[in-house]
């Protein structure tokens, strides 16, 4: 009897699931396919070509892809090479506390022609839970003053390393990389500072002010380590994590995933004082032969011309970074930006920053076994952005990162106790 099986069933999707398909005719080819329907019923989709052994196991850990969405041997091919049914949709989870996605894993005879598997019923099938949040954490809405955003509390006693978690420029209060964090052990706050609740819909500045007050409200928390604190961000965010790590030395531990070493397109204003964008040149845009939009080469016009008070003063930081660099990114020249900034931190004589450039990997760097999403639409510039990335190595980019995140910073946040003798 044909059995497809799953361990563990029910995990955090930053988990490997180990599949299994068991008595199958020796050598036999078999289609397994992964689908799942979002929160708002768009569907998503991945199937590989596997080849049973003389003793008619599929075992993923082992056998490799033979072809489909990925080929070779790849545990999680399954789940990072979905692929959404209305072209250029993102695969996004919003209520991260109360439900989870339902991957159907479902094996197909290899002989069925691929228009026919929608109509067909597998020879076995079953569904697995994967939870963006772990059993104990906790959510806590914050209205704080002017923050916007949701506080994710690890279970357990605490007291915990805090982070503050920044998205980029699609705005409003993005929570799933905040609660998976919390999941690992850190106080985490997703910040919303646009697009959300009554925060401005298209801010003509970024106030630094703001941040500041995030960070200490963060500190002031009970269940918070201190005394600094740590940031994860991207894209914009990681704008803003850097200019955060400049001017507040409670910032300790600062991700930078895809960010550039200046200000993007609206000035930032901290205690008064303003320090303008660089400008974005129109002429570089690029269109690609799909219609998406590419904007690596944007800023690169202003940033050749541009003295080097016109870079973000990374030296000035106390804390650590960690660079990640996508090097298929379509819609910043990360890989650049980043290199410059290590450059500026080696000529003050610092060497407070790692540096991981991951080729083939795109803007959209996310937890590990996420599908990758290679070009979506940004409501606010009404065009459809080309992200980057090639679905293996980007998928590989993100699982090696996200340890690296958590193993960086629990080293600048959590304190070494050393014995006394």
């Amino acid at each position: 009897m044909i059995q497809l099986t799953a361990t563990p069933a029910s995990a955090l999707i930053d988990e490997p699931v180990h599949i299994r398909a068991t008595g199958l005719p020796p050598f036999q080819v078999v289609i397994l396919q992964a689908s799942l329907a979002d929160e708002k019923g768009n569907l998503f989709h991945s199937q590989a070509y596997y080849k049973a052994n003389e003793a008619g196991e599929v075992d993923l850990q082992q056998a490799p892809s033979l072809g489909g969405d990925y080929i070779g041997v790849h545990p999680m091919g399954l789940f990072w090479s979905l692929k959404p049914e209305k072209f250029l949709m993102k695969l996004v989870k919003r209520d991260v506390m109360n439900s989870p996605f339902l991957v159907q894993i479902k094996l197909y005879d290899s002989n069925l022609e691929l228009t026919d598997i929608a109509t067909t019923a597998p020879k076995v099938s079953l569904t697995l839970e994967r939870w963006y949040v772990a059993p104990g954490v906790k959510r806590i809405q914050v209205p704080d003053g002017n923050l916007r955003g949701a506080l994710f509390l690890p279970s357990g006693e605490g007291r915990f390393p805090g982070i503050i978690d920044l998205f980029g420029g699609v705005g409003g209060l993005i929570e799933y990389r905040a609660s998976l964090l919390a999941s690992r052990g850190f106080a985490t706050l997703a910040l919303a500072y646009f697009n959300y609740e009554d925060l401005p819909a298209q801010p003509e500045k970024t106030e630094l002010d703001y941040f500041e007050e995030a960070v200490n409200f963060l500190l002031r928390h009970p269940k918070v380590l201190g005394p600094g604190i740590g940031i994860v961000s991207i894209s914009k965010g990681a704008e803003i994590g850097l200019s955060m790590a400049i001017h507040l030395k409670q910032v300790t531990a600062t991700v930078l995933i895809n960010g550039p070493n200046f200000i993007l397109r609206i000035p930032q204003v901290y205690r008064g004082q303003i320090s303008k964008p660089l400008a974005l040149s129109p002429q570089s845009l690029s269109i690609n032969a799909l219609g998406l939009a590419e904007f690596q080469h944007s800023f690169e016009e202003a940033r050749c011309e541009a003295s080097e008070t016109s870079l973000l003063p990374i030296e000035k930081a106390q804390g650590h970074f960690l660079f990640i660099v996508g090097e298929d990114d379509k819609n910043l020249n990360s890989k650049v930006y980043a290199e410059q900034a290590t450059q500026q931190l080696r000529r003050y004589g610092k060497n407070n920053w790692t540096l991981l450039s991951y080729p083939g990997a795109g803007h959209l760097l996310e937890p590990p076994y996420s599908p990758m999403c290679c070009a979506s639409k940004i409501s606010s510039l009404h065009l459809f952005i080309h992200w980057g990335g090639e679905v293996t190595p980007h998928a590989t980019a993100q699982e090696h990162s996200w340890k690296e995140i958590q193993k960086f910073l629990r080293k600048h946040l959590v304190p070494v106790v050393t014995s006394q003798l």
